[in-house]
């Protein structure tokens, strides 16, 4: 698959890191920008503060802002601007000692008690309880008063204090990471626990940490504001709680004491609240979703003409739209990149007749599964389909909106994976009576009815229990029945089946399969099935087309596909679907059971 021009005015659409994403949304920027404004202050104070902060000078007892003191002075006769200066720099210093004591604490003990579990989960989650249980303030004051009120040791206490919250988020994070298939793997090649724990459970971990970092500071800043608000610390050592303290004994004669430090801490707990606010936000998106205008763009670059590799086409029609049940006209795909735009479909057109069955057969990445994402508007985010036409049951239906109103109704659909489909929190039978009764509008019985014919239908003996059951309580092959019966439970007149067997067993395979063609003969429907078996293929498909890169590069009838195929891609295809020579003449011998099976249909009806 090749790459299109790279448009000068078209920004690429790509996985871009966190702090990237995190300068595109305003109000984190003004927040960050708040913030590092305190942190320069801070950092700096002692080149910005116009005085030093402990200089007593009587006359400036109460004094209004102005004279060379731009806020006034204390109670105490001190310059109130460089006690906030450089109670920013104790503020903070509070806040990263607090921080840095509940990382160290809480994140080990989560990605511990997550990954081991057992005795080790049961105690550090009776430590992390125990520690939320105990009444904070009151311990803190306690240890003011047993370490002479040393900063440095209450901001740890607190530190402590607030460890549980990394603790749970880091062991919530850890219980889901530990049952990914690549820890398994990690751990059966030989990769000790220290080693995966470092470089897998952390790795997964941090993105959450970052954000309660964010609001533990703010936290700790406020907290700490409070304990020097109530006299703990040094009376030499400037804070933002001991000024306010001080404008609070003065709030009647002289208020804006308390206004001023209270206008820094409480701007500089909004800057890091909306900063981890922000962060919790970008770090719940897991794909970042293109803008309007980007998705104009790659439409214009999709819109221009490209050339077909030789050997391949386009694909063809064998019926006129209005006979059809799908028709594609020249349908590209594409997605942005870095490189440009990323055609992975272009220019494909094929059709299916009413009761035909069209199968789109190509290996992996070869576009078949996008091309019939496009008619669902299942493309994931990034994806941007254009066509000149889409057709669906004789009616164009090239906008998504109206392609949305024939979902459920005129369209069916069969998933690749039945068991990640079917949604943990439901029984089966709401799953299924759900949509009958919004799309179709059934009443409640009526649509129960109908649910458990159709699970009859596909072959299910007990419909009442599976109704009853929950998605983890069938098997895999009765859970692939459940969404074929979903799927056909509206009576649609295309159905569309991406990979069906994909997930089963060889003997559920065959199973699924003559369900298929059953159901499809029995309603009439076209059926539409993407694969990557020429098996599949010849064991229930009427015609094929032929996918690689992206395009069509051969459609006809299965039988002429299969004993005279044109292309040197669909011969390979064929050869690997078939072992050897025996294979086909098994082969051979299922299109006469299908001769005859047709035989025998035409004489019924007559």
């Amino acid at each position: 698959m090749t790459a299109a021009p790279f448009p000068a005015t078209l920004a690429p659409v790509k996985r871009i890191s966190l702090l990237r994403r995190y300068f595109r949304r305003p109000i984190g920027i003004l927040a960050l920008i708040v913030f590092a404004i305190v942190v320069l202050a801070a950092v700096f104070a002692p080149w910005l503060a116009p005085y030093d902060p402990n200089h007593v000078d009587f006359a400036l007892t109460h004094a209004e802002p102005g004279n060379g003191h731009l806020l006034g002075g204390d109670s105490a006769g001190r310059d109130i601007l460089s006690r906030l200066l450089y109670g920013a720099r104790t503020t903070l210093y509070g806040g990263v000692i607090t921080c840095v004591t509940g990382v160290v604490l809480g994140v080990p003990a989560g990605v511990a008690a997550g990954y081991f579990g057992g005795a080790t989960d049961r105690i550090c989650s009776w430590i992390s309880d125990a520690l939320q249980s105990v009444p904070g303030m009151i311990v803190l004051l306690v240890v003011a008063a047993g370490t002479g009120q040393d900063f440095t040791v209450l901001m740890i206490a607190l530190g402590v204090f607030l460890s549980p919250g990394y603790y749970r988020i880091t062991r919530a994070r850890a219980l889901t990471v530990r049952r990914e298939p690549y820890i398994d793997a990690a751990r059966v090649a030989g990769v000790g626990t220290l080693r995966i724990l470092r470089t897998h459970l952390l790795r997964a971990v941090y993105a959450p940490v970052i954000v309660q970092t964010a609001l533990t500071a703010g936290l700790a800043i406020g907290m700490q504001a409070g304990l020097q608000f109530l006299g703990i610390g040094s009376a030499s050592t400037p804070s933002w709680g001991q000024t306010m303290n001080d404008g609070f004994l003065n709030m009647l004669t002289y208020p804006l004491i308390l206004l001023w430090p209270s206008i820094a801490l409480g701007v500089t707990i909004a800057a890091l609240a909306f900063i981890g606010s922000t962060l919790a936000d970008l770090v719940s998106v897991r794909a970042e979703q293109p803008t309007r205008r980007a998705r104009a763009r790659v439409r214009e670059a999709l819109a221009a003409p490209a050339s077909l590799p030789s050997g391949v086409a386009s694909g063809g029609h064998e019926h006129a739209a209005a006979d059809c049940a799908l028709r594609i006209e020249n349908l590209r795909v594409g997605y942005a990149t870095d490189k440009g735009v990323k055609e992975v479909v272009r220019g494909v057109s094929l059709d299916a007749a009413p009761g035909e069955v069209l199968g789109i057969v190509g290996e992996s990445g070869s576009g078949k599964t996008q091309t019939v994402f496009s008619v669902l508007d299942l493309l994931p985010p990034g994806g941007t389909a254009v066509a000149d036409g889409i057709w669906v049951g004789g009616r164009e239906v090239g906008n998504a909106a109206e392609r949305a109103k024939l979902l459920g109704r005129e369209i069916g659909y069969v998933p690749q994976e039945p068991m990640t489909n079917l949604d943990p929190c439901y029984p089966i039978g709401h799953q299924l009576v759900e949509p009958l009764r919004r799309v179709h509008g059934l009443d409640k019985a009526a649509a129960k009815k109908r649910a458990r014919e159709v699970l009859v239908r596909v072959g299910l003996t007990d419909p009442d229990r599976v109704m009853a059951s929950y998605p983890h309580q069938i098997s895999g092959g009765m859970a692939q029945r459940v969404l074929i019966a979903g799927a056909v439970a509206g009576r649609p007149s295309l159905l569309v089946a991406d990979e069906p067997t994909t997930a089963l067993d060889v003997t559920v395979q065959a199973e699924v399969l003559e369900l298929l063609r059953e159901l499809q003969a029995e309603y009439g429907m076209a059926l539409v099935i993407v694969t990557h078996n020429f098996g599949v293929v010849a064991d229930i498909c009427d015609r094929v087309a032929v996918m690689k890169d992206g395009c069509i590069v051969e459609t006809g009838p299965v039988e002429r596909i299969f004993r005279a195929p044109e292309s040197p891609y669909t011969a390979e295809l064929i050869s690997a679907s078939l072992d050897d020579t025996e294979g086909r003449d098994e082969l051979d011998e299922a299109w006469e059971r299908r001769g005859l099976a047709h035989a025998a249909g035409e004489e019924a009806g007559r």
